[in-house]
């Protein structure tokens, strides 16, 4: 039987609840997506199946990222004067736009017209893309999931894995149309045929692109980590090299990085650790046969002072993109990343991108989660992603003028109304004789109580009172004992 997508989402930041309707109806998806996810939770168990040993490393990547985080200004001047140094040319970017113009800027000076990535999650955030491509530079994805999803035009669905919605027959289709190859699901024969095609790609690019992992201070390195080898093709194939991260990935030194590479890839895959681990200090040095005869690194900010600004917030930065928290996570695992709307899906999506894009574009993203606090649980460096989100909650309801303004966007879901109603049911619950007549009233006309009480009653029933209420219950006890 031939799968087809048959609802497809409007993958825009403020549709998270239309979408989630939409998700749940596509069969397909939900079917690819919970395999997908047992599968990984699977992994992860298997890889660290010792929890002591598994906790003690959760502990050591939490005070790691922790550490790092307290000293992120000091440690972010110390990677750029050491990368300088080695001829690497640092650029700051305060916003995606200013990003992209960096990028941009980059690629007239080199006259390129072609333009090579490794996997990488800002330039999603930056939708670099699209913006090399409104200036004539093709910009091709060599990753096979993000290869995947730009010839279907969509945005990734999973921060390791973007096209982990999609099934083998479903890819098999895609390359079949978009390709002219002969249709096939061997996952094998799928990956090699893509291989061949972008492997020509790699030599005639005139850019190569890559995120960061981890960008140490004190040697100057930027460490990628990979499986299939694109990223190193990336950043020593073309003349150029521009790698593209957020401020937050800086770590004091390369011991810092040894529990989070374990903690990355047992957390993400299941894997003892990747088939690449790249270490990029320097552009070409005389005498050496490959590398990229320029090296760029453009630090991106983009809400992310914002989150720093605040104790418990920043606690989000401590983030090192491993996706666990997705996979253990039933709302994402029910609906897929793309009903987010937003480049980073699921519970870490939830915290971050209202820093990225602000509350007021992301109003519906905090309150999208159960609180069963497996996030939490899974997460390798020990985000309290469950309290987070309940942190943004409140200030989505908070006052827009209520100072101070911790975050963007503060207050998009407040109401008059609803504060009000607050308000009573806290006068209400603090005067004893308000209170004692109230409850005798709503037990004596319970059954007034109506059986719609809007989206709650979609799938419970109302809440009626008892007859009688705790107090006099307690009183009628204690009466029939003396």
């Amino acid at each position: 039987m031939t799968s087809q997508r048959i609802h497809a989402v409007d993958v825009t930041a403020r549709n998270l609840k239309a979408n989630a309707h939409l998700s749940l109806k596509d069969q397909q998806l939900r079917n690819n997506m919970r395999s997908a996810m047992d599968s990984l939770i699977s992994k992860r168990l298997i890889s660290m199946p010792d929890e002591d040993e598994r906790e003690n490393l959760r502990e050591l990547g939490n005070k790691v990222r922790a550490r790092a985080l307290s000293q992120l200004p000091d440690l972010l001047e110390q990677l750029e004067s050491k990368l300088t140094q080695q001829g690497v040319q640092v650029h700051w970017a305060s916003s995606t736009e200013e990003a992209n113009d960096i990028v941009l800027k980059i690629a007239q000076a080199r006259n390129a017209k072609q333009v090579i990535k490794g996997k990488s999650m800002v330039s999603e955030e930056m939708a670099m893309n699209e913006h090399l491509t409104k200036h004539g530079i093709e910009a091709l994805e060599s990753d096979m999931g993000e290869y995947i999803i730009q010839l279907d035009n969509e945005k990734p669905t999973h921060i390791i894995m973007p096209a982990i919605h999609k099934n083998a027959e479903q890819v098999g289709r895609l390359f079949e149309n978009r390709l002219a190859l002969p249709y096939t699901d061997d996952v094998d024969s799928l990956i090699q045929s893509a291989r061949s095609i972008l492997r020509e790609k790699f030599f005639h690019a005139d850019i190569g692109v890559s995120g960061v992992n981890f960008a140490v201070a004190e040697t100057g390195t930027l460490i990628l980590v990979e499986n299939e080898g694109n990223g190193r093709m990336s950043t020593t194939v073309p003349p150029v090299h521009i790698a593209v991260t957020g401020i937050e990935k800086v770590v004091a030194n390369m011991q810092d990085t040894v529990p989070l590479l374990s903690l990355l890839t047992r957390s993400a895959l299941g894997q003892g650790i990747t088939t690449y681990v790249n270490m990029i200090s320097a552009p070409r040095q005389l005498g050496e046969l490959d590398g990229p005869e320029e090296v760029h690194l453009v630090l991106l900010d983009n809400g992310r002072s914002q989150a720093f600004a605040d104790a418990e917030l920043r606690q989000t930065l401590n983030c090192i993109r491993c996706g666990a928290c997705m996979n253990h996570c039933p709302v994402y695992t029910r609906i897929g990343g793309q009903a987010y709307g937003t480049v980073y899906p699921g519970p870490i999506g939830k915290i971050i991108s209202p820093h990225l894009l602000s509350l007021e574009n992301t109003p519906d993203h905090p309150s999208a989660s159960s609180l069963c606090g497996a996030c939490g649980e899974v997460c390798p460096v020990k985000i309290p992603i469950p309290a987070l989100l309940r942190r943004l909650r409140e200030e989505n309801v908070k006052s827009p003028k209520q100072q101070p303004q911790v975050m963007d966007g503060q207050g998009s879901r407040y109401s008059v109304t609803e504060r009000a109603l607050w308000t009573g049911w806290q006068y209400f619950n603090s005067k004893p004789l308000l209170y004692k007549a109230g409850t005798f009233l709503a037990t004596r006309m319970s059954s007034l109580t109506p059986n719609k009480l809007g989206p709650w009653t979609q799938n419970h029933s109302a809440p009626k009172p008892a007859k009688r209420s705790l107090h006099e219950l307690a009183k009628q006890h204690l009466e029939k004992k003396s």
